[in-house]
């Protein structure tokens, strides 16, 4: 077998690969051993026809496709691991085959390449600072946080539903004196206000006593996500059995110790003023690390292959596939409910992805000019720290970590040391 490759104006690479008269003949044996089963022939069981008496009966080109493919795929993936000065970033297409005046075949295939990144300045670049500072007002509401986290609900049998209680209700809906799917429940906790029922519902519970029955009518909003309620006018029945209020503990040294450890209200103050800190130094330095990146990024000259596209538009769609299942929805639900079609909604994610993509480029351009690497110390470092952390030698935990784990760790290395550098070589003020 001989081969040829060479990159084309198109940032492609061409493969042509040459069989002899044997590798090809070859070939088709294996293809005859693979199908030799669906053919049958007079005077042979089914299976066990020869593969002469075969070529004779239905012609030479009888085991063709299943031979190229095997040929083909015998040959290919070893080539492009060899010529390592390429990097293919999608499967080849066959460009041309041709039957050679020796008896042997050349296919030609074509395969996309990783795109020319012609990065732009990326030292030297002036950026605006951010900051965030930690308010009062945000310690107060940590603080508020705290509270309703060690809430109490206590009951209340001496007045009717107020505005923010807590109401332990049976409904049930109808629409035209038919009731619904969903419609229904018994016991269930309603806290007036929340707004989490249609508009209306809860502000007609308002003044109900315990133990009191009444009908409300309300109406779907237009664009409700259930088409069947959509626009129409329901009426429940409602009974109420409890009214709740949460009751909040009182703000004093010692609540704080029990809550928190902290020993006072100033302690755990100061404790939360420097978390807060902390985070928001984090969330600073991301927002100047991402507008860095864009400001490089918007100076970089590559050509994006639709192949990359499609794939950074199949992770979004991913990513928003999970975020619905975690919110018990589905992405088809989501379309219909927009009036999407799966197309449609992969067309608008075609310009995000390609700046995802994009962006992506230049973090591997950079890496690879700067010559960033994650040493073995270093990657030993983080991997103790995790061992600490789950109370394991570092023997024991490295020795259980899968490889992926193992490579996601030294990336982050190698994309921290890349922050470190733009970080260090930008003026930031």
């Amino acid at each position: 077998m001989n081969y040829k490759v060479e990159k084309t104006e198109k940032n492609e690479l061409r493969t042509s690969i040459e069989l002899s008269k044997e590798e090809w003949l070859a070939a088709n044996k294996k293809a005859y051993e693979k199908n030799k089963s669906k053919y049958s022939v007079p005077g042979f069981r089914k299976g066990h026809v020869p593969y002469s008496y075969l070529v004779k009966a239905y012609g030479e080109q009888i085991f063709f496709e299943d031979a190229i493919n095997i040929a083909f795929g015998e040959h290919y993936f070893d080539i492009i691991d060899k010529e390592t000065d390429y990097v293919v970033i999608d499967g080849p297409s066959v460009e041309d085959i041709k039957m050679n005046d020796d008896g042997g075949l050349t296919i030609v295939a074509i395969a996309p390449l990783k795109p020319i990144v012609k990065l732009g300045k990326y030292t030297g670049i002036k950026i605006e600072k951010v900051e965030y500072n930690v308010t009062d007002e945000d310690v107060e509401k940590e603080i508020s946080n705290l509270r309703e986290r060690n809430s109490r609900e206590v009951e209340v049998n001496d007045r009717p539903v107020q505005e923010g209680d807590i109401c332990d209700i049976d409904f049930s809906g109808s629409i035209d004196n038919v009731k619904f799917e969903g419609g229904t429940a018994q016991h269930h906790m309603l806290t007036i206000g929340s707004k989490t029922f249609i508009p209306g519902f809860e502000d007609q519970i308002i003044g109900m006593n315990i133990g009191g029955e009444r009908d409300i009518t309300v109406k779907f909003p237009e664009d409700y996500p259930q088409e069947s309620l959509a626009g129409k006018e329901a009426v429940f029945a409602i009974k109420l059995h409890a009214i709740k209020v949460k009751e909040l503990p009182e703000v004093d040294d010692e609540f704080i110790k029990d809550a928190t450890g902290e020993e006072s209200v100033e302690a755990y103050k100061k404790s939360v003023t420097e978390k807060l800190q902390k985070a928001n130094e984090e969330k600073a330095k991301r927002e100047i690390e991402d507008k860095l990146m864009k400001m490089i990024t918007d100076e970089t000259e590559v050509e994006i292959p639709d192949c990359l596209v499609q794939r950074g538009v199949d992770n979004l769609v991913q990513d928003m596939e999970y975020r619905m299942m975690y919110q018990g929805l589905k992405l088809a639900d989501y379309l219909k409910y927009t009036g999407q079609t799966m197309e449609d909604y992969r067309k608008g994610l075609e310009e995000p992805a390609k700046a995802r993509v994009k962006s992506q480029l230049v973090v591997e351009q950079i890496i690879a000019e700067e010559k960033i690497v994650a040493t073995e110390e270093e990657l030993e470092e983080k991997i103790k720290a995790q061992a600490e952390s789950v109370e394991k030698s570092y023997e024991e935990y490295r020795a259980g970590m899968p490889s992926q784990q193992i490579e996601y760790i030294r990336n982050s290395i190698v994309i921290d040391k890349l922050f470190a550098l733009l970080l260090a070589n930008n003026k930031i003020a």
